[in-house]
């Protein structure tokens, strides 16, 4: 199992066949679906909106090498110069402030190979966070937005396939 799926597995309450099902659907259905209603609705945003603070501080430290690797290891053309436009978009997020599809949007030109290969690390980051529940809302939070991205970028490449 690639790396990708089993971050996914581990920080969603999906199963290995569920989130196969789920990576086969179009973006449309899958905003749609119960599923992803059910991982967004669990997220705890009471949690996320308390630990902002603490969000704000471990995206503005990992985000600048994160995004060096992006440009550098995997060829991402349009990386952000720094970590502010990927906090204040969480940040937005948690707070009802923007949308999945306005993130969908964001992420079009990022390479699907790039994108699925970034998202463990992505995740990860949060991996030094000490206090447990505020580590897990937020690799959940970030894992659930990275699952609407993959399956994007791969709905995007099916259609570009067919229309080839």
């Amino acid at each position: 199992m690639s790396s990708l799926k089993s971050t996914f597995i581990q920080h969603l309450d999906i199963s290995s066949s569920q989130l196969e099902n789920i990576l086969s659907l179009s973006l449309n259905d899958l905003l749609k679906s119960p599923q992803l209603q059910q991982e967004l609705n669990s997220l705890n945003i009471k949690i996320l909106k308390a630990t902002l603070p603490t969000c704000g501080a471990v995206l503005a430290q990992e985000l600048p090498p994160f995004y060096h690797w992006l440009k550098n290891e995997l060829g991402v053309k349009r990386v952000p110069d720094t970590p502010d436009h990927t906090t204040k978009w969480v940040i937005g997020f948690v707070n009802n402030q923007e949308s999945l599809t306005r993130l969908v949007e964001l992420h079009r030109q990022v390479p699907r190979p790039a994108l699925e290969a970034s998202i463990p690390r992505l995740v990860d980051m949060f991996a030094g966070v000490e206090d447990e529940q505020t580590r897990q809302e937020w690799q959940k939070a970030i894992a659930v937005l990275c699952l609407v991205l993959v399956v994007a970028s791969r709905e995007q490449e099916r259609l570009n396939l067919a229309a080839s």
